[in-house]
């Protein structure tokens, strides 16, 4: 079962695309996307990140794109919720920050899913040795 959820996270996403629209990502393209973290696949109602990260990160909130992450590989330390400290924006509907203040912190593992709704502050605390995870981005209202 744990093998077969990024496939089906991949399935789930793509539900929303028309026979007439089938992706097919390689397994060499999606293994190159990982080493650097990058996007797979992005269109009009959500995006689908190779991501990887090598350390800590800024805080984050997506106002309109919800996280599904399925971590693969690595540990983190996770902060959703909470109080963005250092709040900017970055780009449209992009938020971010240099510190939470509250929040839940929590470990995640190899084979962890976690759902980020719009909105939620989130927050790679510490990523003590390389981490990727699958980032299904869902947009708000498909648009």
């Amino acid at each position: 079962m744990k093998a077969l959820l990024p496939s089906m996270l991949v399935l789930m996403a793509l539900t929303t695309a028309s026979p007439a629209n089938v992706t097919y990502l390689p397994a060499d393209q999606v293994k190159a996307a990982f080493e650097k973290g990058k996007p797979l696949l992005e269109v009009t109602g959500y995006k689908i990140h190779a991501s990887r990260r090598d350390g800590a990160g800024q805080v984050e909130v997506h106002e309109k794109d919800t996280d599904i992450v399925y971590v693969l590989t690595g540990t983190a330390t996770l902060v959703t919720g909470g109080t963005v400290v250092g709040r900017k924006s970055v780009a449209p509907e992009e938020i971010r920050g240099s510190d939470v203040q509250g929040g839940e912190t929590r470990e995640i593992k190899p084979g962890d899913v976690v759902v980020i709704p719009n909105g939620t502050p989130h927050w790679f605390k510490a990523v003590p040795a390389p981490m990727t995870y699958y980032v299904v981005k869902v947009r708000e209202g498909g648009k």
